[in-house]
């Protein structure tokens, strides 16, 4: 059984780092300001508003096409289909009650389909509905909760998809019945979703922690079996220690430390090791590289190189370890 553990001390961010965080993307800035620097609520709204009208936010949305796509497709291995710029607003954290949400998420819900992106069975499914591989559809039904679309189809077969194990596997199809880390974070992203936005369920719920335990049994990167570490990913070759923004699809050690603090889970000896590898890649001024970048095309460039220090990756692995710092979760 799992038990609560006394703290390791955690590095408490540089006053120079905060300057260089909140010089930046209006969809860092609100963030930050949340977040990291306790801004009132009203000047956090009004710093979020500007993702809708100002920078990487507004680029986004301004590459729409007008038939409610983007790069042509609902989804597709270049990584700037429909799919992956909802996802990256949802994580610019984009206003889903603007108008500029509104009417570009409309666009998609009336006239973006699946055709040619999927089995030929989903051709003429909506784009809430999704298609059929769990990785995919907790991608869509976390965009689509987000947004305030109907995705309850996508939520009831995610449950129905669940492994003995806890997890998801998008090659369950063909007979795996270990699950995947990287089709667990995209399913838990999702059913977290569905429980901040919508409400609790009992199923819901019950999905989420068994799916949730299947990483922290794991301690987030290791083989339940033997223990060791997980160096990196069978299917993409990335490691897993290695932090990215975005993430697509790919699992890594923070991905799941940002999902647990999104969750509100009360850390324990579990995560340890991780923060513990979140800490040891902090830089000597205080900041985090930009380790990785998947394969395919940006859909905008975010002024981000890998190799540098990284505005995305520090963000992410402050609040982290603030959330571990607490004990308490949100």
């Amino acid at each position: 059984m799992a038990t609560n553990l006394p703290k390791r001390q955690v590095p408490k961010p540089k006053r120079s780092v905060i300057r260089w965080l909140l010089d930046s993307d209006p969809s860092i800035r609100w963030q930050v300001m949340r977040d990291l620097t306790g801004a009132p609520a009203e000047e956090v709204a009004a710093e979020r508003a500007r993702v809708a009208t100002e920078g990487v936010g507004a680029r986004l949305l301004a590459l729409q096409d007008a038939d409610g796509q983007w790069g042509g497709a609902a989804w597709n291995h270049g990584w700037n289909s429909t799919m992956h710029v909802l996802m990256l607003l949802r994580d610019l954290g984009l206003d889903p009650a603007s108008d500029q949400a509104r009417g570009a998420v409309g666009l998609v819900r009336d006239g973006v389909t699946w055709k040619g992106c999927g089995p030929q069975e989903c051709d003429g499914n909506p784009f809430f509905a999704g298609e059929v591989e769990p990785c995919i559809n907790g991608q869509v039904g976390a965009v689509g909760i987000y947004f305030g679309q109907d995705v309850q189809g996508i939520v009831d077969r995610l449950l129905a998809e669940q492994l003995p194990d806890g997890g998801w596997n998008c090659e369950a199809e063909n007979g795996s019945r270990r699950s995947s880390f990287n089709t667990t974070i995209c399913v838990l992203e999702a059913l977290l979703e569905h429980e901040l936005h919508i409400g609790n369920s009992p199923e819901v719920s019950a999905a989420r922690f068994r799916g949730q335990e299947y990483l922290l049994e794991r301690r987030l990167f290791r083989r339940r079996s033997s223990g060791e570490v997980i160096e990196q990913d069978r299917k993409s070759g990335s490691a897993w220690s290695r932090f990215a923004f975005p993430t697509w699809w790919h699992y890594d050690v923070l991905r799941g430390l940002e999902y647990l603090r999104c969750a509100g889970v009360v850390p324990d000896e579990r995560v340890a090791e991780a923060i513990d590898l979140v800490v040891s890649k902090r830089d000597g001024d205080g900041r985090w590289l930009l380790e990785a970048r998947y394969p395919g095309v940006m859909p905008v460039e975010m002024d981000e190189d890998e190799g540098q220090p990284s505005r995305w990756n520090t963000l992410r692995a402050l609040r982290v370890l603030n959330w571990y710092s607490d004990g308490k979760g949100t």
